[in-house]
């Protein structure tokens, strides 16, 4: 199962880099998904709309600095239109109270380690409704006991790090293809689903015309039977 991680900024994607590689440790079975050469607001690429659209599980990335980027509400957007897909933030240094709309819909994972095993189980039980390799719960709480403090050294020294002031200006050039692909991506999204939403009311016609299908059969066994029994009667 594929799990993306949604970062900005320089702290967030040092957290995202930590999860990339912690999370695989605790559940084999799942495939971190970063864009790990793209700064966010930068540069767009084509494998992170793919990915986005594969990804079952989406793991945004928040820390002080970039609550309000525009990359971050996008892609968190983008993930919560993915069929069946589970968004949840992680949060470094801030509260869920900190967190306004829309990200404040999604089910918020704090820097503690009682909240980052709910989102280990969180993941598991997706693994499991997909019918993919997902662990006992036991062997996971033990699992991820013994990982933790691996996770917990790492975030904390990221939590220490002072915030990056300033950000790259972009040109004009770069703020127009990154919206035009943004814009391609949106685009994509809504045509898959009116294909989903033909495709269900394709299904219901021919579940209707089975239906009456049935019903005609049904009527002209019965049919059938009368003439049978007329027949055996003589009075046909």
């Amino acid at each position: 199962m594929k799990v993306f991680l949604s970062w900005s900024g320089q702290r967030s994607k040092e957290v995202a880099e930590t999860l990339y590689n912690w999370l695989p440790q605790v559940i084999q079975a799942i495939e971190p998904w970063m864009s790990s050469d793209i700064e966010k607001g930068n540069r767009w690429g084509k494998d992170v709309a793919e990915n986005l659209e594969e990804s079952k599980i989406g793991i945004i990335c928040l820390t002080r600095e970039n609550l309000n980027e525009n990359w971050i509400l996008f892609e968190a957007g983008a993930l919560s239109k993915t069929k069946d897909a589970h968004v949840c933030t992680f949060l470094l240094d801030i509260s869920p109270t900190d967190v306004k709309p829309p990200l404040s819909q999604f089910q918020h994972t704090k820097f503690e380690k009682k909240d980052i095993r709910k989102l280990i189980h969180t993941i598991n039980e997706a693994l499991k409704k997909t019918n993919e390799r997902s662990i006992p719960e036991k062997r996971l709480n033990e699992i991820f006991d013994t990982f933790w403090p691996k996770l917990n050294e790492k975030l904390v020294k990221i939590v220490k790090k002072v915030p990056e002031k300033s950000k790259k200006i972009r040109t004009d050039r770069e703020i127009l293809e990154e919206l035009l692909e943004i814009q391609r991506f949106l685009l994509r999204m809504e045509e898959r689903e009116k294909v989903e939403e033909i495709e269900k009311k394709l299904d219901k016609m021919n579940q209707e015309l089975i239906r009456e299908i049935r019903e005609n059969l049904y009527q002209l066994g019965e049919m059938i039977k009368d003439i049978e029994a007329r027949l055996l009667m003589g009075t046909l």
